[in-house]
């Protein structure tokens, strides 16, 4: 039982009952090692070769092209490096400037290791343009890494086209596609994708386990080196309960994605709502390719933080960005990259709702959020009517 109103989906997400049903014995009873050779640890290598085929079936892929890790940020360091050390003689690196932390600050790090990344851009709607991927590759590009959808818009990149450009070049393509599976249907089986990373937390698993997804025939060197599990490719004895987790929630997940309509209805009713009842408000990114969960909305005039905390007196729980960034005071980097001016970078709340989301939890948010707004609009030093400060903080924004 939820004692908020959580919409903060993208950040993590609620732990199926199933799921927990489905992990506990492997924390008290079935505690064996699934690499010894006794039958105790023998049931327990089968439970974990179950969730490997949980986890494939979602991808559409093979049981052998899953690793298990330990959470997104380890799937895609591990897919970067294998990528660039199967390939020594090419030193370029595609990304774009909305990308996670997990992939920007790795790039970020390799770039003072001598190689060279190409940061793409996004327009206003946070799409990326093809013929911009396209003139960025050369025969010397080793990699190109991108997230399947966007964390904070729910922007989806058209990866299939990126990844058929990729190959042209003889790149590999790696996609974080940790907010993105369980929520659209994906096919391994027919897709131009290398690798691609995920996470047990974003789609009602726990967290502390993910599964990186590597192609058949993909060259691949191991990120942590050690024993022989996940057949070479990462040592370190299994977090079976975590991994048996993960399978459930892959096997829930896919069972589900025929209903994610209940989500996107509900999305649609609260961005339609607020863009009514409350003035002076747009969404950030696109309407057209986006996740069925997402949307960021922009108060203008107001600062994000103050409408999290107002909000959050009221039981409802939501977010100004990544969860692995809140910590920060900076604006957005994905609304910066998208160009969008300072009155709405500063007061925009993304809203991720789950299957778990009801109808009475979206109508309780339209019911607190317009005399929140209004409330913090009587108290902001700042208003439509100050353009030139607005200005002023826009060109220092963009400066930094």
């Amino acid at each position: 039982m939820r004692d908020c109103i959580y919409l903060d989906n993208n950040a993590t997400t609620q732990i199926d009952e199933e799921v927990i049903g489905a992990m506990m014995p492997y924390l008290t009873l079935y505690y064996g090692n699934p690499s010894s050779m006794h039958t105790f640890g023998g049931q327990v290598a089968k439970a974990v070769k179950t969730a490997r085929e949980q986890v494939a079936a979602l991808l559409g892929a093979q049981e052998s092209e899953i690793i298990f890790t330990s959470c997104g940020t380890e799937g895609d360091n591990a897919a970067i490096r294998a990528a660039l050390s199967a390939q020594p003689d090419k030193r370029h690196i595609v990304t774009t400037e909305v990308e996670h932390a997990a992939v920007l600050n790795l790039c970020k790090h390799l770039e003072k290791q001598g190689y060279s990344v190409t940061y793409l851009g996004v327009d206003s709607q946070g799409r990326l343009d093809l013929d911009e991927v396209q003139a960025s590759l050369t025969g010397g590009t080793a990699l190109v890494t991108m997230m399947y959808a966007n964390n904070e818009t729910g922007v989806v990149f058209p990866v299939e086209e990126v990844g058929q450009l990729a190959k042209e070049y003889g790149a590999l393509f790696h996609v974080d596609g940790v907010q993105a599976v369980g929520k659209i249907p994906m096919d391994m089986s027919n897709s131009t994708i290398d690798m691609l990373t995920l996470s047990g937390h974003k789609l009602h698993g726990p967290k502390g386990i993910g599964a990186l997804y590597v192609r058949k025939g993909t060259r691949f060197r191991p990120f942590l080196i050690g024993g022989h599990q996940e057949r070479g490719r990462r040592g370190g004895t299994e977090n079976v309960a975590g991994v048996v987790a993960l399978g459930k929630a892959c096997e829930l997940a896919q069972s589900h994605l025929a209903n994610v309509s209940h989500e996107r209805q509900l999305r649609d009713y609260l961005e339609a709502s607020i863009l009514t009842f409350i003035s002076d408000t747009v969404v950030n990114g696109t309407t057209e390719a986006r996740l069925p969960n997402t949307t960021n909305i922009g108060f203008k005039y107001i600062e994000g933080e103050a409408i999290l905390l107002s909000m959050n007196q009221y039981g409802i729980c939501a977010s100004s960005g990544s969860a692995c960034t809140s910590g920060s005071l900076e604006p957005s980097h994905v609304l910066r990259a998208m160009g969008l001016p300072y009155s709405v970078l500063h007061g925009s709340i993304r809203f991720s709702l789950s299957r778990y989301t009801t109808k009475d939890e979206i109508d309780r948010v339209i019911e607190v959020l317009p005399d929140v707004i209004t409330r913090l609009r009587a108290l902001s030093p700042f208003s439509s009517d100050d353009a030139t400060w607005l200005q002023e903080q826009e060109k220092a924004t963009l400066a930094k």
